[in-house]
């Protein structure tokens, strides 16, 4: 096993950081390995912001939840899907784009492009030594991020990346068995064995939980994502997304 696969695979989410800045060479060294991921088409339909006003992290913080580890990092980066560039190009190229960009399909492209970019940016930050946390929570709303962070039409705030280095570094979370996630040939749907595996990884995560709380937590996998599941969050995003002037079509 080799370094790389060593690193993705020691991988955790790190919620306390040392309070110490990012230099300008990482920061610009991460930038560039998000600007290396693979892009459908060459499009590039992704924006990153970089946040190191104090309110403005508070702020986004506040949306988060109240996440202090949104406030507190060495940095905050927010990944956009953007296609308001490609409004620029059609103006550009007198050419009218205003349907296929309104379309499904070049939205789920800014999002796959907005993700692979940030995967690319968080191991090149693991490789650093340094720590990372994806925050869905600036999700909860968009509207007021948008504001706080001036988005214009045709773009939209996915998540936040925190950045830094690690204060305290938690337990690895066991993933769902390798049979469960793959899948030869097609989608295997024999419904007892797919149960079975499921109810093999509960005790697995119970156990983990157990030994993470010193007894005081013990979450079956499946029961926690049902009752998460259960509460309807962010209802919103379906008319947000649209007033932005993506997926329309």
């Amino acid at each position: 096993m080799n370094e790389v696969i060593e690193r993705i695979l020691n991988h955790r989410s790190i919620r306390s950081f040392e309070d110490k800045p990012l230099t300008e060479d990482q920061i610009h060294t991460i930038i560039e390995s998000a600007q290396a991921a693979s892009s459908s088409s060459f499009i590039q339909a992704y924006t990153i912001i970089g946040v190191t006003d104090r309110k403005k992290k508070a702020a986004l913080a506040q949306v988060a939840g109240s996440q202090e580890y949104v406030e507190k990092n060495g940095h905050l980066f927010v990944f956009c899907a953007d296609l308001h560039r490609h409004d620029v190009i059609a103006e550009m190229e007198n050419k009218d784009l205003g349907e296929p960009l309104e379309s499904t399909e070049k939205f789920m492209v800014a999002c796959i492009d907005a993700a692979l970019a940030a995967q690319n940016a968080s191991l090149a930050a693991e490789s650093m030594g340094l720590g990372i946390c994806y925050i869905g929570g600036i999700r909860n709303d968009l509207p007021a991020v948008s504001e706080i962070l001036q988005i214009p039409t045709r773009v939209v705030p996915l998540f936040g990346l925190t950045v830094g280095y690690p204060e305290k570094i938690t337990d690895k979370k066991p993933r769902l068995p390798l049979t469960n996630v793959y899948h030869i040939n097609g989608y295997q749907q024999e419904k007892d064995t797919f149960i079975a595996e499921l109810r093999e990884y509960n005790d697995i995560v119970s156990r983990y939980y157990l030994e993470r709380t010193g007894g005081k937590r013990a979450d079956t996998w499946t029961g926690q994502i049902a009752s998460m599941l259960e509460k309807k969050s962010r209802m919103y995003m379906k008319e947000f997304v649209e007033k932005q002037g993506l997926n329309k079509r």
